[in-house]
C-alpha cells in the first residue's frame, strides 16, 4: 500500500490520552507552558496530511472546542450510526461506516498519500489491523494515574523502530516510530 497512515498524539507519561471522563485538563495545563508559537511540529505534520480520520467519540469531543481546528482539511468521521454534521463543516467533513482496511483501500484509490488517524479507539483499530505506518507521540511530563490508554491490550507484539526523539526544554519529549509489523 502506498498510503502512509500516521498518528500524531500526546499522552501523559503513564500512557493516557484523556482522563476516564474524557477530560483533557491535564493537557490544556501542559500546553500553557509552551513557548509562544511552539506546536511540537504539529502544523508541519498537518501540512503533509491529505485527510484526517477520527471516530465519532473524538469528533463529538472536538465539537465542544471553541473552534473547529481542521478548517482546511478533509475530515472523515467513522461511525456505524448516523452523524449530525453542522452546516459550516459540510464542505470538509464526511461520514464513513467502512472498516479500517476498506477505508484505506478507498482513500488510496482516490489518490491520497498520507492520512492522519486520531482518537484512541480509532488508533487502536487501525493499529490492530496493521495499517499504522508511523507513530509520533508527545509525552507530557504528568502522571494522571488512570484514564483512557493510547494502546490496547495486545495478543501479539507490535515491533517499532525509533526514527527520532526530541526532548524539549519545556519538559515534553517527542518520539517518532516506524511500525514494523505489516
Amino acid at each position: 500500500m502506498s498510503l502512509t497512515v500516521s498518528v500524531f498524539i500526546a499522552t501523559s507519561l503513564d500512557g493516557f490520552i484523556s482522563r476516564e471522563n474524557d477530560s483533557l485538563d491535564w493537557l490544556d495545563e501542559a500546553n500553557k507552558t509552551l513557548p509562544k508559537g511552539e506546536d511540537c511540529g504539529y502544523e508541519k505534520f498537518m501540512q503533509g496530511v491529505d485527510a484526517l480520520i477520527m471516530g465519532r467519540h473524538t469528533y463529538e469531543k472536538i465539537l465542544t472546542f471553541d473552534e473547529w481546528p481542521y478548517k482546511n482539511k478533509r475530515v472523515i468521521v467513522l461511525s456505524s450510526s448516523k452523524l449530525k454534521i453542522p452546516d459550516e463543516l459540510c464542505s470538509s467533513l464526511e461520514h464513513s461506516s467502512l472498516d479500517a482496511k476498506e477505508l484505506c483501500v478507498y482513500l488510496e484509490k482516490e489518490g491520497l498519500k498520507r492520512i492522519y488517524i486520531d482518537g484512541g479507539i480509532t488508533i487502536q483499530r487501525f493499529l490492530l489491523a496493521k495499517l499504522i505506518n508511523e507513530l509520533t507521540i508527545t509525552i507530557i511530563p504528568v502522571l494522571i494515574g488512570k484514564g483512557k490508554p493510547l494502546f490496547p491490550s495486545l495478543s501479539t507484539d507490535i515491533n517499532l523502530k525509533l526514527i527520532r526523539s526530541k526532548a524539549y526544554d519545556f519538559g515534553f519529549t517527542q518520539v517518532k516510530y516506524l511500525v514494523l509489523n505489516h
